[in-house]
């Protein structure tokens, strides 16, 4: 079931980087325009950040292995639309469907993990997860790059769809997972359409600030609408009888903790890899199939940090492990910062990916410490809605920094950029040095699976 969860979300997590270097391909064949290039990117962001909650609520209310199903079934049937496309509105259509069945999947899966494994066997699993999430960004530059270098882009969404039919026949197989002994309640309508608007209001202005810079209209006007929106969702969700969300949880310390971790590495790590693809593809002249080949030592680097992160963490805590994770980050970036050379850049992105999947490993397990079994799927919402604000912002942030290189042939910008990704490194490691708690967690009662409890 591992296995099976694990390559769901791995395909949802290729997408994301999977089309970058296939865009220029895209934008030939179906004549798109620069504006619209971008949107290929950020619609399937949009979606899949606007919704995650929703998905949260909906595998705590519905089971997490139904919504799991119906997740990945819209995934894949808009992954074979999208491949398929002869227009923009038809692609920019696919991705938001593809978005939409992501934010439906990833949390029920993730919920059904916390809910099939307890104690040490659930860091473990937690570690193989972590490494799948991280390593999959950088598995889809190289993906992309073999399969637009090869039977074309349509492949990189065409190669979802038998991967999604087998696991979702195999699936429909399996053992349901038990309902959640707390009573199911309602989707709150109107709590989800708030928060849906402001976390997709969000991610567009962060999406806008790296096109339009940070003090245009296009960038202040939906991050105030989102500040809006969200605070009327609290509100709503003090005052409705079944809630989208309780408030206290994202009062824990634990919570809060893990999405600040999960927020600053995926920022680090879209960052590193913006920074990364650019500099080989843009300034040394790289092709996308060897672009794609030089990033597969991050790819393992992100492995090898999640499995050993995943393996120690019970016994040394979420605060050692993600100091230390923050601190081998930061040594990775400031390799290409201060040397210039493909093989920097590349031993830096490796040594920084082995730092970033540790991260990963200390966000999940540190939110997850306390949740309650009718709570693993909207924590793990919370979760992944914030490696998508983290992701929004790393490439609105690193847009603007590395603006210099983007426009002409100088690498100043790119060193511009892994400068302040060392300094933010180094900033979030005195940060979880404070803010994480001091003994290692024990794995709380009210999160046993249910299975073990019947």
């Amino acid at each position: 079931m591992l296995a099976l969860l694990g390559v769901a979300q791995l395909m949802l997590i290729l997408d994301v980087t999977v089309v970058a270097i296939a865009l220029p391909h895209m934008g030939e064949d179906l004549g798109l325009t620069r504006t619209s290039l971008t949107w290929v990117v950020s619609a399937y962001t949009l979606a899949f950040g606007g919704f995650l909650l929703l998905g949260g609520r909906s595998a705590d209310l519905f089971g997490s292995r139904a919504v799991v199903i119906a997740g990945l079934s819209l995934f894949t049937v808009a992954s074979l639309v999208t491949g398929l496309a002869g227009n923009a509105g038809v692609l920019l259509g696919g991705r938001v469907a593809q978005g939409l069945g992501a934010a439906l999947l990833s949390p029920a899966a993730l919920s059904l993990v916390v809910k099939l494994f307890d104690g040490e066997e659930r860091n473990k699993a937690l570690g193989i997860w972590s490494a799948l999430g991280g390593a999959g960004a950088a598995l889809g530059v190289l993906l992309g790059g073999v399969l637009t270098a090869g039977p074309g882009w349509p492949w990189a969404f065409y190669i979802n769809v038998p991967i999604g039919v087998l696991v979702l026949v195999v699936l429909a197989r399996g053992p349901a997972d038990e309902p959640s002994a707390q009573p199911a309640g309602r989707i709150d309508a109107l709590g989800a359409a708030l928060v849906t608007g402001g976390t997709g209001s969000l991610v567009y202005g962060l999406i806008n600030a790296g096109t339009y810079g940070w003090t245009t209209a296009s960038t202040l006007l939906p991050i105030g609408v989102a500040v809006l929106l969200c605070g009327l969702f609290a509100l709503r969700q003090r005052t409705a009888r079944n809630p989208l969300i309780d408030p206290a949880l994202l009062a824990r310390r634990s919570v809060a903790s893990g999405t600040f971790l999960i927020f600053v590495g995926t920022a680090l790590m879209i960052s590193v890899f913006f920074l990364g693809t650019f500099y080989l593809q843009h300034l040394h002249g790289y092709g996308a199939l060897a672009t794609g080949l030089l990033f597969l030592p991050v790819a393992v680097g992100t492995m090898i940090g999640a499995q050993v992160a995943g393996r120690v963490i019970g016994q040394l805590g979420a605060r050692p492990v993600s100091v230390v994770a923050l601190a081998v980050t930061a040594l990775g970036t400031a390799v290409p910062a201060l040397l210039d050379g493909t093989a920097a850049m590349v031993a830096g992105m490796s040594v920084a990916a082995v730092g970033l999947g540790a991260v990963y490993v200390g966000a999940s397990t540190t939110t997850l410490a306390d949740a309650a079994h009718h709570e693993a799927g909207i924590a793990s919402g919370i979760l992944s809605t914030f490696h998508e604000f983290g992701a929004a912002l790393g490439v609105a942030l690193t847009s603007s920094l590395a603006a210099a290189s983007i426009s002409g042939t100088s690498g100043q910008g790119i060193t511009r950029g892994l400068t302040f990704a060392t300094a933010t490194a180094l900033g979030a490691a005195l940060v979880a040095q404070v803010a994480l708690a001091r003994r290692p967690r024990q794995t709380s009662d009210r999160a046993t699976p249910t299975h073990r409890e019947t």
